[in-house]
């Protein structure tokens, strides 16, 4: 059974055509990847079949009375909601269910004998959703969820806005789950989870008897949960049936099979051309020319995609700092309350660190703390002498309204308006993209501009806080392979063994030094 159609769907933004006549069909039970590198427009496809944005052509259309659960990477939650509020928000349906039960109750006294039995026949409708969707144990279902995902550590009346993006997600998914829908949506999902979290969501979306759509550029729990792909390229969208690494395969062999009949058609066309020329104005070849020319004419010319520009990551070594790069001495990190024990570490010149585990023990405030961004509550961090910190934020700054070029003009203000554009486009960002302002691009392209400023300037110790989150597989690529060509000191926060593995020399495990209990 068909639950999403959607047919010769076109949308653009200005003059950047995004989608180019694209259909799709969504059948019950089918777990899909939609994959494709960043900008193609994964996320804006999520937005238009939710409706949270109108296209330029084509329909939309959901079967009747289906629900969905869209796990969006930009969704704002609200200051003053509570952790039990967003839950209970899962239900919100069924409180409007229970208000209409209410009215009903009220009416019944008034009413004739016609209008009751309507009224009594709703009711009894409404009483049965109400008891088949858990209604009258709420509570006890939010806490059940909570539990599982860790959030009851957490406790369920703190403030949502004082939370990690991690925990935030983590929030989100478990309201996903409460509202037990007939398809989801997972943009990023695994974005800002920690390895726990993403083994949980790999086995709950690998038992998920409903469809789901899953935007992600995380390979290996792509391979683990979906049995179709959809790749999103050059305004169009093709089907590909198994896992990821089926997707490439397949891709592959297309790709060069593509290119072998575009060099034959270039060849044969090269000699029909030549032959038009040399023999048109000879009386005696002239029919001979003229219908070369009438094949020439009705050739279904092959052409191949513009190759999209891949980015090159190279990190400027600064001047050689001292022997260490910090040193802490009972250091204690936090906000109003302690997030660790009294730390005392040592980072050496060359030294490359992963800092791993759960979300919300501490990880970005102790680089922070270490920086000065944010005040330990007790201790002290000693820094080394000659340091050229490069730091990369989790996230960019959501209502920034300068354009790419201004950022990076900013950053570096004796650069001409061609090196800044060459800088950028050296991070695989189009012209488009670089005119465009920061807030309107999609979460990679907003991380290679924050590369951008990296890559440009000279550092002897790189300070990266989850940087592979948003970035397409050919970024995460090239990013990894910068920094394993990197000479200077690297301190990492990342959530990818497949990508950290091979960069850092050592993993410093903090959930050992958290006082938080994840």
């Amino acid at each position: 059974m068909s639950i999403l159609n959607v047919e010769h769907l076109s949308h653009g933004f200005g003059d950047r055509a995004i989608f180019q006549d694209v259909s799709f069909r969504l059948l019950k039970g089918e777990h899909i990847g939609l994959v494709g590198a960043n900008g193609e427009g994964k996320s804006t496809f999520f937005n238009i079949v939710t409706g949270k944005l109108m296209p330029d052509e084509g329909k939309v259309e959901w079967a009747k009375d289906i629900r969905v659960g869209y796990l969006d990477q930009h969704t704002v939650l609200t200051k003053g909601m509570t952790i039990r509020d967003v839950l209970k928000s899962a239900f919100s349906y069924l409180f409007v269910l229970e208000e209409r039960m209410n009215e009903i109750c009220d009416q019944l006294g008034e009413a004739d004998e016609d209008t009751m039995m309507k009224l009594m026949e709703e009711l009894g409708v409404i009483q049965d959703t109400l008891t088949l969707h858990d209604f009258y144990v709420i509570d006890a279902k939010v806490e059940e969820v909570a539990r599982a995902l860790g959030l009851l550590d957490l406790g369920l009346d703190r403030d949502v806005t004082d939370l990690s993006g991690g925990q935030r997600t983590r929030i989100l998914l478990a309201k996903l789950l409460l509202e037990k829908p007939d398809i989801l949506l997972l943009d990023e999902p695994t974005n800002y989870l920690d390895e726990e979290h993403i083994n949980w969501l790999k086995r709950y979306l690998t038992e998920y008897e409903n469809a789901f759509v899953l935007i992600s550029h995380d390979i290996p729990f792509l391979n683990e949960v979906v049995n179709l792909i959809y790749h999103m390229e050059n305004q169009e969208l093709n089907r590909y049936v198994g896992n990821y690494d089926d997707f490439q395969k397949v891709y592959e062999v297309k790709k060069a099979q593509l290119e072998a009949a575009y060099r034959k058609q270039q060849q044969e066309i090269s000699q029909l051309k030549d032959f038009v020329a040399r023999n048109k104005a000879r009386v005696a070849t002239r029919n001979m020319a003229m219908s070369r020319q009438k094949k020439l004419d009705k050739m279904d010319v092959i052409e191949l995609a513009a190759e999209k520009p891949k980015p090159e990551f190279h990190f400027r070594l600064g001047r050689t700092p001292g022997k260490y790069i910090f040193e802490t001495k009972d250091f204690i990190i936090g906000y109003e309350e302690p997030l660790s024990r009294p730390l005392n570490l040592v980072l050496e010149r060359g030294q490359k660190i992963a800092l791993t585990g759960a979300n919300g023990i501490g990880k970005t405030t102790l680089i922070r703390s270490i920086l000065g961004l944010v005040k330990p509550i007790s201790g002290k961090c000693d820094l080394g002498e000659n340091l050229s910190v490069g730091y990369f934020e989790q996230e960019g700054r959501p209502d920034n309204k300068t354009t790419c070029i201004e950022e990076i003009w900013e950053e570096f203000p004796s650069y001409t308006q061609y090196e800044v554009r060459a800088a950028l486009a050296k991070c695989g960002l189009t012209t488009k993209h670089i005119e465009s302002q920061v807030r309107v691009l999609s979460g990679g392209e907003q991380a290679k501009v924050r590369l951008c400023k990296l890559v440009n300037k000279e550092t002897n110790v790189l300070m990266l806080d989850e940087p592979t989150n948003h970035l397409d597989v050919d970024a995460k690529e090239e990013l990894k392979r910068a920094l394993q060509e990197y000479r200077g000191t690297l301190l990492l926060i990342c959530h990818e063994p497949e990508f950290y593995r091979d960069v850092v020399n050592e993993v410093w495990d903090c959930s050992k030094w958290t006082t938080r209990i994840i």
